[in-house]
Parts: C-alpha cells; sequence; structure tokens
C-alpha cells in the first residue's frame, strides 16, 4: 500500500547513494524541531547543575518534561525508569535524554503509519479537518503534490465554502502541483460540492480526491453538524468513503491540540493526525501526549512551509530529534 512513505525511505540510512538524502530528510526534522530540543536540553541540563539524583531532582525532571508538553503519564514513566535501579549510584544528564528517547519511541511506534493514498476502491477520498489556522489546506496541497509526483491523477476539493480566501489558496495549489480543483461560490453547499466533485472524479478515473473543510473551532456544534452531513453525503455515493478523515492539527496551540482530537473524533469519525508547525513550537512534546491518548495513526509532521517540508512520520528518529538533538 503506497503512501506518504512512498516519499521518506524508513529506517536507518543505508550505505548507498540514498544515504546523503536520508541524512538531509533528518537534518530537517532536527532543525524543525529545535525549539522543543532546546528547552528540553536547558531544562535538563538545569536541573544537573544543581544537585545529584534525589527525590527533588527527580521532580524537577518531570517539571521539565511536563512543561514540554509530553504528558503527564510518559513524564512519569520516564521519572520512574530514571529512579529505578539508578537511585543510588546517581544518573548523568545524558541518561536522561537517552531514557526519554527510549520512552518517546515506545508510545509514538505504535502510531507511526504511513498514510495511504491508494486502495481497493477508486478514486480514495481524504477528507481534511481541522480549526482555522491549523494548515489544512497546505497540507493538502503538500498531500497533492507527492501523490502527482508519484504518477497519480489528483482532485482537490474546496469545501471551504465560506472563506473565498479558502477557495483561492486551494486554487494556487492546483496550479502549482497540476491537480484538478472543484471549487464553488463563496456560500455555497460544502456538502453538495463534495457529492459532484466526488461523482466527477469517479467518472474521470481520479486516482485520489482530497476534500479541504471549513475550519471550525471543536465547540460550534452548528459546524461540527455541517461536517457531519458532508460526510453522510459522501457515503450515498460510496459507503467507504471517506476512506481517511485526516484531523490537522497546530503544534503551538499546545494542550488545546488534545480537546480537538477528542472533539473530532467523536463527530467526524478521524483516523489519523497530521501535526503542523512543529518548527514554530518549543513544545513538540504534545504529538507524544496525543499519541499516549488516543492511539491514532500519525501519518505525517510539518516542519516548514515548503512543498516538501511535510515529512512522513518515523517514531525512532522524532524520538532521536526532541531528545538528543
Amino acid at each position: 500500500m503506497s503512501g506518504l512513505r512512498d516519499q521518506v525511505q524508513s529506517g536507518p540510512a543505508p550505505a548507498t547513494p540514498d544515504a546523503p538524502a536520508r541524512a538531509s530528510w533528518f537534518q530537517r526534522l532536527k532543525s524543525g524541531l529545535t525549539k522543543t530540543t532546546t528547552e528540553l536540553s536547558q531544562g535538563i541540563a538545569g536541573v544537573f547543575t544543581k544537585r545529584k539524583l534525589d527525590a527533588a531532582t527527580l521532580d524537577e525532571i518531570e517539571e521539565v518534561l511536563i512543561r514540554a508538553d509530553l504528558g503527564l503519564d510518559t513524564a512519569a514513566r520516564i521519572v520512574e525508569a530514571l529512579a529505578r535501579n539508578r537511585y543510588a549510584k546517581g544518573i548523568s544528564e545524558a541518561d536522561v535524554r537517552k531514557e526519554l528517547a527510549r520512552e518517546v519511541e515506545r508510545v509514538l511506534a505504535p502510531v507511526a503509519k504511513p498514510l495511504a493514498t491508494e486502495g481497493p476502491t477508486k478514486p480514495r477520498v481524504i477528507l481534511v479537518v481541522g480549526v482555522n489556522g491549523s494548515g489544512k489546506t497546505t497540507t493538502i496541497g503538500k498531500l497533492a503534490k507527492q501523490a502527482i509526483d508519484r504518477g497519480k491523477r489528483v482532485v482537490l476539493v474546496a469545501g471551504d465554502t465560506f472563506r473565498a480566501a479558502a477557495i483561492d489558496q486551494l486554487q494556487v495549489w492546483g496550479r502549482r502541483t497540476g491537480a484538478e480543483v472543484a471549487a464553488s461560490a463563496v456560500g455555497a453547499d460544502a456538502a453538495g460540492l463534495a457529492f459532484d466533485a466526488l461523482k466527477a472524479a469517479q467518472a474521470s478515473g481520479a486516482d485520489l480526491v482530497l476534500i479541504d473543510t471549513a475550519g471550525r473551532l471543536q465547540n460550534k456544534q452548528a459546524l461540527m453538524g455541517e461536517l457531519e452531513k458532508m460526510v453522510r453525503v459522501l457515503k450515498r455515493i460510496d459507503p467507504s468513503a471517506p476512506h481517511d478523515v485526516l484531523l490537522v492539527l497546530d503544534a503551538t496551540t499546545g494542550q488545546n491540540a488534545l480537546a480537538q482530537v477528542d472533539a473530532f473524533s467523536k463527530r467526524a469519525g478521524v483516523t489519523g493526525l497530521i501535526m503542523t508547525k512543529l518548527d514554530g513550537t518549543a513544545r513538540g512534546g504534545i504529538l507524544v501526549a496525543i499519541a499516549a491518548k488516543f492511539a491514532l495513526p500519525v501519518h505525517a509532521i510539518g516542519v516548514g512551509e515548503g512543498a516538501d517540508d511535510l515529512l512522513a512520520f518515523d517514531a525512532k528518529e522524532f524520538a532521536r530529534a526532541i531528545a538528543l538533538g
């Protein structure tokens, strides 16, 4: 099954001509997580300039991890692992980093899954949801580019009919990538547009349909109801559609991202996550807290504005970048 993972090899860098590209991939991830890594590093280092390992030191380490939004449970497990069998002989800053990397990878490994852009049903329909400003439309454009680079025929649906700017932005991505764009007038019925677009995509033999949606806060019941309507309408054409409901999360929102995952999962049936703007926050650990609580697949992360800055999610390399730098 192909997907984002087709764009980025997984596992250790091979001793082949592909190795420089792999190194570049990790450098981009590492660069994108600089703020998070720096805050964690400074916090951990600050603890070790004060005293040896004792109960108070462990408490301070736990506070550093919680401030990075790793979550209470994850922070507690890391501190427990640090204390176990090492309390008498002490522990180093490097030990803390290694244990952090191990625990982050343990939490994230089960949810690191490539996004399938092909399947038994054609076209594959991906509904993209999230609040305003999370990066939904840009993420759709990046996904379209990756699919088109693999030779796929892609249709973009400008389902955010509330904002002319969102429609224009998706049309720009269509021209940039060569994807077809289905759009209507501002204020048109988004569910009706999605229905017509899917019918046309089926008739034309498109491989992938990416549907943008209006940004909505998770506590706006009327808007969430419209999202549910769109899902119902798509199922009239293809009972298995949408094949994916991707929630795009802005990492800079921190703990609020947890509430978004909860609400959108209940109302729209979220099947996977993409987290953006990790390069703009010191609290990239929120992804760990989300994985620990919801266990939803994490398909990709955004670490920049460029078309190639949407990276397939790799738990081991994320843990290495965030903990070891």
